[in-house]
């Protein structure tokens, strides 16, 4: 019995120096890059001006998504104070080379007064700003429905844009 049990402990002894002699290591690196949290400034409203509606039917008025806020009104509307018309505009700054996504305009559908609303459609002037390591004007215009004999009053509603690292 001795003999067995010297067999099999000089048996787990070279065993265990085998596996020794065949183990290999290896090293490798833990890496994080922290990037600035993407940032959006409001910098100005969006402002359809003044508008008269049609007796007899309605009619559209568009601000464009861009840095003049250009305005379209439909030829039975009749469309004043321009020097107030404006698209909303942004700053969006993020860390240089990356995109970012612009979401969450779908959110404000209509204008109201708090009794009555007019329908709006709102449009950023690009869905993905690229970061270029100093602020990207993101602007938003829109599309708002004036209904025949509208009426009277000063009509508003807010939206909130949503900017985020693709």
């Amino acid at each position: 019995m001795n003999k067995l049990i010297t067999v099999i402990a000089a048996g787990a002894a070279m065993a265990a120096m085998g596996s020794a002699a065949n183990a290999a290591t290896a090293t490798a690196d833990a890496t994080a890059e922290i990037l600035q949290q993407v940032q959006i400034a409001q910098v100005s409203d969006l402002n359809f001006g003044t508008i008269v509606p049609d007796t007899a039917a309605s009619g559209t008025v568009v601000v464009a998504a861009n840095a003049a806020g250009t305005r379209t009104c439909a030829a039975n509307l009749t469309c004043a104070g321009a020097a107030s018309v404006s698209s909303a505009s942004f700053n969006v700054t993020g860390a240089n080379g990356l995109n970012v996504d612009v979401t969450g305009l779908g959110t404000l559908t209509q204008l109201s007064d708090g009794t009555n609303t007019m329908p709006i459609s709102l449009a950023p002037s690009s869905s993905v700003l690229a970061m270029t390591g100093s602020a990207v004007p993101l602007y938003v215009g829109g599309t708002l429905t004036v209904a025949a004999n509208q009426p009277a009053n000063v009509y508003s509603g807010s939206f909130t844009v949503s900017v985020d690292y693709q």
